[in-house]
């Protein structure tokens, strides 16, 4: 019964997909300094641009400089969170592009989902530990006899 358990554990597929995945998150640095977010406000009084780094490039049309301080401030801290939407989305579409089905960002809108497979692991383990107390107490009865 052991044996079935970790029988179904291949390391070689185990340490192959792994060497994918490190193979994969190469890809994804050099995809991730590519990747641009951008966001304009309506009127096109402020642009943004959104890397890797943080803020690229933020330029004012002179129109821009007629609101209050306070509106414009808003208006550049609007953009910006456009921006950042945009680049996020832009990242996720990347990894998903590269990962596929092994996407670690899949997560992000399933919190629960590791939970899912930490459950499940939690469960097999169970399973073998059970199977092999259960041989043990086998063995042990065999031998008291």
């Amino acid at each position: 019964m052991i044996e079935r358990e970790f029988g179904a554990m291949d390391l070689d597929r185990v340490l192959k997909n792994a060497d994918a995945q490190m193979a994969r998150i190469g890809d994804l640095r050099e995809v991730l300094t590519e990747l641009v977010g951008r966001a304009a406000d309506r009127d096109g009084l402020v642009q943004v641009e959104m890397g890797n780094a943080g803020l690229r490039s933020l330029q004012l049309h002179p129109k821009a400089m007629r609101r209050t301080s306070g509106e414009l401030a808003e208006l550049i801290q609007a953009v910006i969170a456009e921006a950042a939407d945009d680049l996020r989305r832009k990242v996720t579409e990347s990894m998903q592009e590269l990962f596929g089905d092994e996407n670690p960002m899949r997560f992000a809108d399933d919190p629960d989902g590791p939970m899912a497979q930490v459950r499940e692991a939690e469960a097999a383990y169970n399973r073998t530990f059970d199977d092999l107390m259960g041989e043990l107490d086998q063995i042990r009865n065999r031998m008291e006899r």
